[in-house]
């Protein structure tokens, strides 16, 4: 599961909100009117910032409001899981608080979801900030003011937690793990040795994203591979039916999977010192072990990090973008 998917029913429940808000007018004969239709053309754009930005001009020279093209640019960045566009938008957000009107609303059926939007707003950037006791406060009052939004909110707690928890763990390289086809005992040093850090898969052979993802993390793997970066896949689960079935799925791969693959212990479990609750689960671990990223492979932060141990490193074009 991709941790950010879960922002999800909020835009869920906005879609819901929308239909019941849906303003009416009379039709033309191709149905709506062109105001409506620019309406429905600003909602729904996920394409570009291009493409949003033309949807905004047509839109605005439709007399729609500014609180509507607000509440469009906010939906598009939701949708593509765009945290740090999101916490940009808070000074608009601020200022449209005091010129809200209810009735200029595409979106929203009362005030209350309005505003929790605003204090959702503010968590994000309390977030990007780091200013964790703000975020508290923001994130509580959108639970408070909206709480069927609460699925929507929920994994920001997450994932702030596990930022936390994961600044306290350092990784003991000279754990040893077992190789899933040699069966061999192989120490994690021995894998970093002369690269510039470790990346390590979580994945399983049970869960159906993993494989549908393999075909990506092989491009990533290889891409990586070239700048230094040791890869490694740590099978999160250990018994003789997984293991199996973790070997079947390799075999499209060649006898030379890229990357090593290992199978976690069982005494000492690094998915669970590592809190990897979803699959497949990405860790970015530096030469020193402490982690960088700790998270699903396609959030961007993952990236970021990555470029920050190096500038050259640029994500496969094939890779999906964050959901």
């Amino acid at each position: 599961m991709h941790l950010f998917r879960s922002l999800l029913p909020l835009l869920a429940l906005i879609s819901s909100t929308l239909a019941e808000t849906t303003h009416t007018h009379p039709t033309e004969a191709g149905g709506g009117t062109p105001r409506e239709a620019a309406l429905d053309a600003l909602l729904s754009e996920r394409d570009s910032e291009k493409s949003l930005n033309q949807a905004i001009s047509t839109a605005r020279k439709l007399g729609i409001s500014e609180q509507s093209i607000l509440e469009a640019r906010f939906l598009y960045h939701v949708d593509r899981r765009e945290d740090d566009d999101i916490a940009k938008m808070l000074p608009e957000f601020i200022k449209q608080r005091v010129d809200f009107k209810l009735e200029d609303s595409a979106v929203f059926s009362v005030k209350e979801d309005w505003l929790a939007v605003n204090e959702y707003v503010e968590a994000i950037s309390s977030l990007k900030n780091g200013d964790k006791d703000a975020f508290k406060t923001h994130i509580t009052e959108a639970f408070w003011l909206s709480p069927r939004q609460a699925s929507a909110f929920a994994p920001h707690i997450d994932r702030m937690r596990l930022e936390e928890a994961m600044r306290a763990v350092k990784i003991d390289f000279t754990t040893s793990l077992t190789a899933l086809t040699s069966g061999e005992a192989v120490t994690l040093q021995s894998l970093l040795e002369g690269h510039k850090a470790m990346l390590m898969q979580f994945w399983s052979p049970a869960s159906r994203e993993c494989e549908v993802s393999l075909p990506d993390y092989v491009i990533t793997a290889k891409t990586l591979a070239v700048k230094g970066i040791a890869m490694v896949s740590v099978l999160a689960e250990n018994s003789e039916k997984i293991t199996t079935d973790a070997k079947a799925m390799l075999l499209p791969l060649g006898v030379d999977p890229p990357g090593a693959w290992l199978i976690d212990s069982k005494e000492k479990p690094l998915a669970r010192q590592l809190r990897v609750q979803s699959l497949p689960a990405f860790i970015l671990i530096s030469n020193q072990g402490s982690i960088l990223f700790n998270g699903d492979p396609t959030d961007d932060g993952l990236w970021d990090a990555l470029t920050k141990l190096d500038s050259t490193i640029i994500r496969p074009q094939s890779l999906p973008e964050s959901e």
